[in-house]
């Protein structure tokens, strides 16, 4: 990848140090003791963290936010608006959202956002694209230089490339963890729609030309 370095806990679970030329970004927070790995990767990096972006609110992608921001001054946090009241342990539905179950860890966190994002905003050469599905709020981010697709939980490459939709026997836990399968359909659509170059996702490894794989996992989420 050109402008991420992937960091990842346990074998499955990652994150992600964008640079940019002020700094780097710093896409999801792993699962909770994590700081240590993440700011190893940044010392590495030779760069310090400008920002943290969220995808979403569940535990393996907020576990070290606290540590973390605790650790970094001024450091600019930020999650969609929608997944920030799950990051305040808020679990209401909208009236115009399906009723379905929200699932998944949802353990909060002290820091609040210093920033609420929306479809289409920017995060550096990040662009916002809405992504629901897994979350309510789920976001994916396009780097609009070499067009890699972080793209959160919406996929998934570990034991294949699946969507958030389907349960994948040899990697369960993100399909058991999605809140609504038939959005998660509608936007992992969307997101093949954007023709990455590569897909880096949360728990598997960065996939280059994904377009078939995406192809393969929307129909059999869709059977």
């Amino acid at each position: 990848m050109l402008h991420a370095t992937r960091i990842t806990r346990l074998g499955f679970v990652n994150a992600y140090l964008v640079r940019e030329d002020d700094g780097l970004t710093l896409i999801d927070t792993l699962i909770p003791r994590s700081a240590k790995a993440i700011r190893r990767a940044a010392d590495d990096a030779r760069a310090p963290i400008a920002r943290v972006v969220l995808t979403h609110a569940h535990g393996d992608h907020v576990g070290s936010l606290d540590e973390l921001v605790a650790e970094l001054a001024d450091v600019e946090m930020s999650i969609s608006s929608r997944d920030a009241r799950l990051l305040g342990r808020e679990t209401s539905l909208d009236a115009d959202e399906p009723q379905a179950k929200i699932r998944g860890s949802l353990p909060g966190a002290k820091t609040e956002p210093s920033r609420t994002l929306a479809p289409g905003d920017r995060v550096g050469s990040l662009e916002v694209i809405a992504a629901s599905g897994h979350t309510p709020g789920h976001i994916a981010l396009l780097d609009t230089r070499d067009r890699t697709l972080f793209c959160g939980d919406a996929y998934s490459t570990l034991g294949g490339v699946e969507t958030a939709a389907r349960i994948n026997p040899r990697f369960p836990f993100l399909g058991m963890a999605t809140w609504h399968r038939p959005t998660a359909v509608a936007s992992a659509r969307a997101l093949r729609a954007l023709e990455p170059a590569r897909l880096a996702p949360g728990h598997g490894r960065v996939r280059t030309e994904p377009a078939a794989a995406m192809d393969a996992a929307i129909a059999r989420a869709s059977r």
